[in-house]
This record gives C-alpha cells, sequence and structure tokens, in this order.
C-alpha cells in the first residue's frame, strides 16, 4: 500500500482494509469484526457480496481510529473552546495546546496533517465503496444500503473537514490516473451541496431501525439528523426545522432518563444515540477496539492522559443545581457515580477536572494496554436534535415549537427535581436565542461542538479573543503544511496564517 498523504489520496485497497477489520470474537457489535484476510488487490474484494460486507465494515472501523478520535481530533475540533484546556503538564504534548491559544500554524506534526489525512482516508475507503458495489452481482436491498452507509460516512467526513478549514479538496471517485491524486481546495458552498445530497440519497435508502448484530450502523434518522445539523451551518433554518421535525415525528429516539448512565459502555446505543462511533469491548475478542478517545482523556496518571479537560469557564455556564455539571465532570478528590476515587491533586495528578463523558469504571478490562477502548463516541444525540429544532422554530418565528422543544431537553436534566432549571417562557426571539445556545453549551459540553457553535454565532472574538482569537483568520484551521508542499503548492493556505 502506498502511504501518500491525503490530497495525494491515498490509493487504499484491501492491504489497508484488512489492517483495519478485527476478527470474529463475541462482540454484540459483531458488524464491525469481519474475518481478517490476506492483503489482495481491491477488485479481488468488491467482487462478491461478502466482499462488499468487508469494504463497508472496514469504513466503520476507520472511524474509530487513533486519527478521527483521539489527539488530532481532540486538537481540531475541540481544543479551540472555552469549555477545554489542554491538560496533563505544560511539557507533555505542548502542541495540543497551540490551538486552545491559537497560536497553531499548521506545521504541527501529528496534528492538523494527521486528522486531514485521517479524514481523506475514511472518504477514500467510501469512494471506493460507492465506485466498487453497483458492479457486484448481490441482492439489491442490501447493495442500495450499503451505498447508502458509504454516503453517510462520507458526507460525515467531508462535514467535518469543511467545519474546520472551509474550502477543501472534494474528491468523489477513487483516484484512476495520476491527474487524480492532486486537486485544488472546493469553495465550501459546494462542498456542503454535496455533504447534503448525499445525505439526502443516505436518508432515502437507509431502513430507521436495525436489530441484532446491525445495530450501531447509520440509519435514516442519522442522515436526517446530521443534515439537519449540516443545515444549521449554512443558516438554512427551514431545512433545518423540516428534518429535525421528521426526526421526532418518527418516533424512533427518546430522551434517556439520566443524563450520567446515557453515555456508560453498558447504555450505548440506548434510544437517544442517533449515531455513535462502534468501539467494541470484549475480552473475548482479542483484537478488540483499540480506540483511544477515553485513554487520552482518562484519569492520570492510572487510568489515562489527562488531556482535553474541562475549564472553570464551563464549571461556572452551569446553572445552579444543574444535576448535568456533576455528570458532565469529575472532579480531583472526588468519587465517580460509579464508585471510582478519582485521585487528588499530587502523586502524579496535575490535573482537577476530567470529561466524565468519556469515563468508563476502573474496574473494565484494559484492552491491548488501552484502557476504556470500548468506550464508544457519541457523534449525534436525541438532545441536540431537540435543540437545533429549538433554535430553528426561533429563528423562523415558531416561538410555541421552540420552547416546548427546549423544555424537553431542560426536563430531563432536571430529572424530577422541580426547585432546578426552570422552564424558559421568554417569548422574545434574541433572549430565547441566547437560552438555546446556552442549553447547547451545556447539555452538549465536551462533545467537541462548542468551538464551532460559537463561530457559527459570530462570537468568536468575543468569547474567544482573550485567548488570541482574530477575526476573520481564526473561524478555521490551518491547511496543513505538509499538504501544501505535496501538492506543489497548489493548495493554498487560509487567510492569516
Amino acid at each position: 500500500m502506498l502511504n501518500i498523504k491525503s490530497n495525494f489520496i491515498k490509493p487504499i485497497g484491501i492491504a489497508y482494509i484488512a489492517i483495519l477489520m478485527i476478527s470474529v470474537g463475541g462482540c454484540k457489535k459483531s458488524f464491525l469484526n469481519p474475518p481478517v484476510q490476506g492483503a489482495l488487490p481491491a477488485s479481488q474484494v468488491y467482487n462478491s457480496e461478502a466482499g462488499a460486507t468487508q469494504g463497508i465494515n472496514a469504513i466503520y472501523a476507520d472511524l474509530r481510529v487513533w486519527a478521527e478520535t483521539a489527539f488530532p481530533a481532540l486538537a481540531i475540533e475541540s481544543m479551540g473552546g472555552d469549555e477545554v484546556q489542554k491538560g496533563s503538564t505544560p511539557g507533555d504534548s505542548p502542541a495540543i495546546g497551540y490551538y486552545h491559544t491559537f497560536t497553531q500554524t499548521g506545521a504541527e506534526t501529528g496534528f492538523d496533517d494527521t486528522f486531514w489525512d485521517g479524514e481523506y482516508t475514511c472518504i477514500s475507503l467510501c469512494n471506493q465503496a460507492i465506485d466498487s458495489i453497483p458492479k457486484i452481482n448481490m441482492d439489491n436491498s442490501l447493495k442500495a444500503r450499503y451505498i447508502a452507509e458509504a454516503e453517510f460516512v462520507r458526507a460525515y467526513q467531508y462535514f467535518r473537514l469543511v467545519r474546520a478549514y472551509g474550502d477543501v479538496p472534494l474528491r468523489l471517485h477513487y483516484p484512476k490516473s495520476a491527474a487524480d491524486y492532486n486537486l485544488p481546495r472546493t469553495p465550501k458552498a459546494q462542498v456542503y451541496a454535496q455533504i447534503e445530497l448525499d445525505l439526502t440519497n443516505a436518508a432515502n435508502v437507509l431502513p430507521e431501525t436495525y436489530s441484532g448484530a446491525d445495530i450501531g450502523r447509520a440509519t435514516k434518522g442519522a442522515a436526517l439528523s446530521l443534515h439537519a445539523k449540516v443545515a444549521m451551518y449554512e443558516a438554512k433554518w427551514t431545512d433545518v426545522l423540516t428534518y429535525t421535525n421528521a426526526v421526532i415525528a418518527s418516533g424512533v429516539y427518546s430522551l434517556f432518563p439520566d443524563f450520567e448512565k446515557s453515555f456508560r459502555e453498558i447504555n450505548e446505543n440506548n434510544p437517544e444515540e442517533i449515531f455513535e462511533v462502534q468501539c467494541p469491548n470484549t475480552t473475548s475478542n482479542t483484537a478488540a477496539s483499540t480506540s483511544q478517545y477515553s485513554q487520552v482523556q482518562g484519569i492520570a496518571p492510572t487510568y489515562g492522559w489527562g488531556f482535553n479537560v474541562p475549564t472553570s469557564t464551563l464549571v461556572n455556564a452551569f446553572e445552579p443545581g444543574d444535576p448535568r455539571l456533576n455528570a458532565t465532570i469529575l472532579f480531583a478528590g472526588g468519587t465517580s457515580a460509579e464508585g471510582d476515587a478519582i485521585p487528588a491533586l499530587g502523586g502524579g495528578n496535575v490535573d482537577s477536572m476530567y470529561n466524565y463523558k468519556s469515563y468508563v469504571p476502573f474496574s473494565d478490562a484494559i484492552l491491548n494496554g488501552t484502557p476504556g477502548a470500548g468506550q464508544d463516541v457519541r457523534v449525534i444525540r436525541y438532545s441536540d436534535v431537540l435543540l437545533m429544532n429549538a433554535e430553528a422554530a426561533n429563528e423562523t418565528g415558531n416561538t410555541t415549537l421552540a420552547l416546548a422543544s427546549l423544555e424537553k431537553v431542560r426536563a430531563r436534566a432536571r430529572g424530577g427535581n422541580s426547585n432546578v432549571l426552570p422552564e424558559v417562557t421568554t417569548t422574545d426571539q434574541g433572549t430565547l436565542r441566547l437560552a438555546i445556545w446556552h442549553e447547547r453549551q451545556v447539555e452538549l459540553a465536551m462533545e467537541s461542538d462548542r468551538f464551532f457553535d460559537v463561530v457559527r454565532q459570530g462570537r468568536g472574538p468575543a468569547l474567544f479573543g482573550n485567548r488570541g482569537f482574530k477575526a476573520g483568520k481564526n473561524e478555521v484551521q490551518p491547511i496543513p503544511t505538509d499538504e501544501i508542499t505535496l501538492s506543489g503548492g497548489l493548495l493554498k493556505q487560509n487567510p492569516g496564517y
């Protein structure tokens, strides 16, 4: 397999797919565990239904790799927000902190370049499936579903790229010749249009639910929910309302009664989880997940590395008595709801707070040397859909619906305690807008949405300026320096970098 950087997209064949795939085991998420085969040309894999299954499963497996969920993703998608800071010691991977102080340049090896490379790697897997599966003689309904699943994931990956970088190269087919490898940046409006087309196509084909080993695959609701989120970033409020109303009306999803428990492994793929990255965790599978999403954010020094930790700004954002505070943040010297004593400061622990949403109990088996390898990564939750619905309703003048959707989220959060989180009743559009934005901040805290929410709201300089955020520059990340070099200068840097 050629190891070419991403705009010179890796021509990924089955050698790479074989690396991603996991041997069969007793995991409930068995669709992620196809048998590993030898390194074969892709043409010898995408020639049967079984080969198509392998290819699609490889796409899902790729979603949990280091570039997608660990340091690179946290640096690019989380670190700019005011809810997190680097964590660990000052000398431990200091480049992560550059993204918090807006001093990154694009030359930080292992961060921008790895994230960019990781997204395009997965896109290449999707393109290979979309190009190849139509030619296979197989069950037509399964064929259509597999293509739709690949379109969903491709849309998700391009959304992550365009949200982070603005204009990005848009590749929709597996490269066939040398001329296909080096592409210029495509205007973000065109990238957004393709994302929306992929999600429309996917929603028209994907089932509403799965059963058994297929639970966790992309669904119609996932495609509609992601489409709503994409439309929200484009300020297409009527579309946001349409897609979120459809998800709500489907009756498939509901808020999990206990906010903290909804993030634990035992409750993965519950009715609130519209799409989450599946990270199998089973001691009977020697090739189980090696996701380091939880490990890098875990309690240092024993159960994790202590990065991407909460800030006092986040603590102060919660209203008095909001149960979500202690369900979002683990405090040093405290005890988790599961009974684990969180180490106090000192003795190697330099962090005063940790991300509770990525936490796994200390009693969990450590697989392949990776604590928390089985913790799924939540991508879209039903509460996010309700808050998008509330925001879209408010922006389109439907105050009654906006208040009702907002109240559903707050009612679950208060957990029956009428003394906290009073119902929002304002009918002033501006005041209600701020209330919905605040609810997004606390409900979705530590889920890599805060930075992008503030940017799309136009509040970057006001909320992040004290850390160096500059308007006209820091709304997007720098294009990785090595990508510009590899392109021969075809890729142009974002302004200000």
